[in-house]
């Protein structure tokens, strides 16, 4: 599957776990760290650990190996990096304070999700 195919898989999978506000951006281009950025929230730490459990167990059926993980403990922010894919996990409350679009949109990387977040 390729990268692009990747993050919609991602992305799907948060939005069937009831994440909120499922942002995916291209951010080659603005770093060296990763190519691809899926940011999303969730309404407790328990939803977060949950929507985390997902993104890796979808990934690991796609052969997409975690290579660290750090946040599952407290379930507040939880960064899942698969390389060129990173996933960021927030609780509602330090999703707003970081704001991690802020400095990683750029007007033209957002990606298109495969699904309308509109009607929720």
């Amino acid at each position: 599957m390729q990268d692009n195919a990747l993050v919609q898989e991602i992305a799907r999978a948060l939005y069937e776990r009831k994440a909120q506000d499922i942002v995916a951006l291209n951010v080659g281009h603005l770093t060296v760290i990763t190519d691809y950025m899926v940011i999303a929230s969730g309404r407790n730490a328990n939803l977060v650990k949950a929507l985390a459990d997902e993104v890796d167990e979808r990934m690991a059926k796609e052969g997409l190996a975690l290579r660290r993980m750090e946040g599952q403990g407290e379930g507040r922010w939880i960064v899942m990096d698969y390389g060129h894919i990173l996933v960021q996990l927030f609780h509602q409350e330090e999703r707003a304070y970081y704001n991690l679009e802020r400095l990683w949109e750029d007007g033209t990387n957002r990606l298109v999700l495969p699904f309308d977040q509109t009607a929720e």
